[in-house]
């Protein structure tokens, strides 16, 4: 099973329909989508710095954020399903179906995960890659420009990933590689052979070789 999280700057660039079209085709029983919060998410941070809204209530806002995301995300093709647990993400893809992940009940008061912005959907993608025991994570991100290298710090540390992103990273045995929409047709070729995934995109590390302070 491959877990993407599609994050929320493919609402306003790139092919969002096209991608999600191509993904029923060549990945129905074998992916699961976690939404990014996208400009639901950013109306919390709004929020939150107009007003005294304190950290845990903006951790809760944001993952149902998370949600209407993937309820976005879920209206453009009925295969597109909401699953909130590994057990109803794993029935849905028995199913020929692929699940959209929605966090809340899974998230909101675990206290392994803290209640903060350092925490946002590209950290709980990992996470939930986790708990499905999936070998792969693909980020779909329409980032311009495109990062000059791929180390989880640089990520980290130049905002294309969260600020946990990068230590989160050291304690998984997940893969994560950077997918840029625009690599979509060699993606599904890549689903379809069941290739490897170095063959078209890049590898999210923590070599300390490809850091860039």
């Amino acid at each position: 099973m491959w877990v993407i999280k599609i994050g929320g700057s493919l609402q306003h660039a790139g092919d969002l329909s096209g991608f999600l079209a191509g993904l029923v085709e060549h990945a129905a029983g074998s992916a699961v989508i976690v939404p990014g919060g996208g400009d639901f998410a950013d109306q919390v941070r709004r929020l939150q710095k107009e007003t005294d809204l304190d950290d845990v209530t903006a951790h809760h806002m944001a993952l149902r954020a998370m949600e209407n995301y993937g309820t976005f995300l879920s209206s453009y093709d009925s295969n597109l399903l909401p699953a909130t647990s590994p057990g109803e993400a794993r029935k849905l893809s028995v199913d020929r179906k692929i699940p959209v992940w929605f966090p809340y009940s899974m998230v909101a008061d675990n206290p392994s995960i803290p209640a903060c912005w350092d925490v946002t959907s590209d950290s709980l993608s990992l996470w939930f890659a986790e708990q499905l025991q999936c070998r792969h994570l693909f980020i779909l991100k329409a980032a311009y420009p495109v990062p000059e290298n791929y180390s989880a710090h640089y990520l980290s540390h130049y905002g294309y990933l969260d600020k946990s992103y990068a230590e989160m990273s050291k304690s998984t045995s997940v893969l994560s590689w950077w997918l840029c929409y625009q690599q979509a047709p060699s993606f599904f070729q890549m689903l379809d052979m069941r290739e490897h995934p170095a063959t078209v995109m890049n590898e999210i590390t923590i070599g300390k070789q490809q850091e860039r302070q």
